[in-house]
């Protein structure tokens, strides 16, 4: 039995993957166990070459994986669903479309608080109306 193909991250931070919903997306996630598919985007040298060892090891109807280092430093694995790259100034990018298994999920949330940039915070309170000066403002 051959070890199955991978594309494997050598050096970096662990990759970011991000949930796609597109419709397209549904024909690729059939499988016993619930699962989603994210893109994860990572620089190489070598995208064409990546890219056809993918579609190498769809066409003998075999799996490929991303092998990663998770936040923990662990070896992790998961199967690429789809590829794509681009050329860009500092090398190719290439696309992987991964399937992670919904245990396997970490939702991140990211706010921008635009308010701050909207209210003005510098408020006067030297200025008082008579009519306040007879209120008790004390909890």
């Amino acid at each position: 039995m051959t070890e199955p193909a991978k594309i494997t991250i050598i050096e970096g931070p662990p990759p970011t993957f991000e949930l796609v919903g597109d419709a397209w997306i549904f024909g690729l996630i059939e499988g016993p166990l619930p699962s989603n598919v994210a893109v994860c985007r990572v620089r190489t040298a070598n995208g064409p070459a990546l890219v056809e060892r993918c579609y190498r090891a769809w066409r003998e109807r075999q799996p490929i994986y991303l092998e990663y280092r998770s936040e923990d430093g662990l070896t992790e694995q998961a199967p690429i669903t789809a590829v794509r790259f681009l050329e860009s100034n500092e090398g190719h990018l290439l696309l992987l479309w991964v399937r992670l298994e919904e245990e396997d999920i970490e939702i991140e949330f990211e706010f921008e608080d635009e308010m701050e940039d909207d209210f003005d915070f510098d408020i006067d309170f030297e200025e008082e109306d008579d009519d306040d000066q007879d209120l008790d403002y004390s909890i």
